[in-house]
């Protein structure tokens, strides 16, 4: 379907507000709080106006919390709400395919963080279900939103490295280190499909895809050097099954190589670097971590006679949340400018530039195919 012929975005073109119900949306401390309801708050066109948790008290505390004026226990009584025109899955990922069924079996429009699905097969059965129910929806991939990289994609596009020789990046997980969150021990199971394969790679991904082209002939081969972690509170030790190392290479649109290592914790050197090397000249980005996501982006070239390296900031124009400070607000600024972009996309009418969940089958099927590549 095309968003120009979805009621939502006739709601975006006639200046009325798109309402918003969240589902995970917690008191304290949930990626919904931290990132999407900052968000909400900075991009006109929006109304939190629901939230769902996992019990009608604990919805209630949370509405009180955050001024949120309707609250269910339910998913389905959230998506049932007549002032809810987008719902938001903020949960973990074994959740996402019921919650976002209900969602759209109730008619209405969704955005679902990432990973879309618990696997290939999961997210192949929303992006289908969501074709069958012909509303716009919106996958968290909000990395490609980030201005810092729209910056790039730009540079690279106008020719500032000239032909594009090799691509490499380095980062750090976070997660999946010597120790572990009392609140994160489920990204250390593999079968919970939020690992650091999924999670910090698949958005650097889809990330280096919107700037430099999708990799071609991508081989992805994870290893675990660690096989626990150690619990920061309590100390008691913990499984991981999850794989603690990613290495991986490609080639990009045109011949250019590009390689990949992830490593899980984090390093005392570098702990995200991402350089695009040229025929003309260089850019690099580094970050604090390696979740390009959720970090501030610092952007760098150097080209011609140049020698090193100076900053090349963000034009104001492409700086489309002003509200929202690209450092102080991390993890909410590249999710706020996805929220923008999708605004401009609803209105406009035409292929999305905000990703889909077509589009979220479509990385994940990239990622399961560059692990069976021999």
């Amino acid at each position: 379907m095309n968003a120009s012929d979805s009621q939502l975005a006739e709601r975006a073109r006639s200046g009325k507000p798109i309402g918003v119900g969240i589902i995970g949306l917690g008191a304290h401390g949930s990626w919904a709080e931290r990132a999407h309801l900052p968000a909400l708050r900075a991009v006109p066109g929006y109304e939190l106006r629901a939230l769902s948790t996992s019990s009608k008290e604990s919805a209630e505390r949370s509405g009180q919390v955050h001024g949120v004026p309707r609250t269910f226990g339910s998913a389905a009584d959230l998506a049932a709400c007549d002032d809810v025109d987008l719902v938001v899955v903020a949960v973990k990922v074994p959740h996402h395919r019921e919650l976002v069924r209900t969602a759209l079996d109730a008619g209405r429009s969704v955005l679902c963080e990432w990973p879309l699905g618990n696997g290939l097969a999961e997210a192949e059965d929303m992006a289908q279900r969501a074709r069958s129910r012909a509303v716009p929806t919106v996958v968290g991939l909000q990395a490609r939103s980030h201005p810092a990289l729209v910056h790039a994609r730009r540079l690279v596009a106008d020719g500032y490295v000239g032909e594009v020789l090799s691509t490499t990046v380095v980062g750090s997980g976070g997660a999946w280190g010597a120790t572990v969150g009392p609140r994160d021990h489920h990204v250390l199971d593999a079968a919970n499909g939020a690992t650091m394969l999924t999670i910090p790679f698949g958005h650097l991904l889809d990330g280096l895809a919107s700037v430099l082209g999708e990799p071609e002939e991508l081989r992805i081969r994870p290893a675990s050097r660690r096989t626990s972690a150690v619990d920061r509170e309590s100390g008691q030790r913990v499984p991981m099954t999850a794989a603690d190392q990613v290495v991986a290479s490609g080639r990009l649109p045109g011949g250019a190589v590009a390689t990949f290592h992830y490593r899980g914790g984090m390093s005392r050197g570098t702990n995200f670097r991402w350089e695009i090397n040229g025929t003309e000249g260089d850019l690099v980005l580094t970050a604090p971590v390696g979740h390009l996501q959720l970090s501030p982006i610092t952007l760098e070239g150097g080209r011609s006679t140049s020698t090193g390296l100076a900053p090349l900031p963000v034009p104001g124009s492409l700086v489309r949340v002003p509200a929202l400070d690209a450092r102080a607000d991390a993890p909410a600024y590249a999710v706020a400018h996805a929220y923008r972009q999708f605004l401009d996309d609803l209105r406009t009418g035409g292929t999305p530039v905000v990703p889909d969940f077509a589009h979220g089958a479509a990385r994940h099927r990239s990622i399961e195919s560059g692990l069976a590549a021999p």
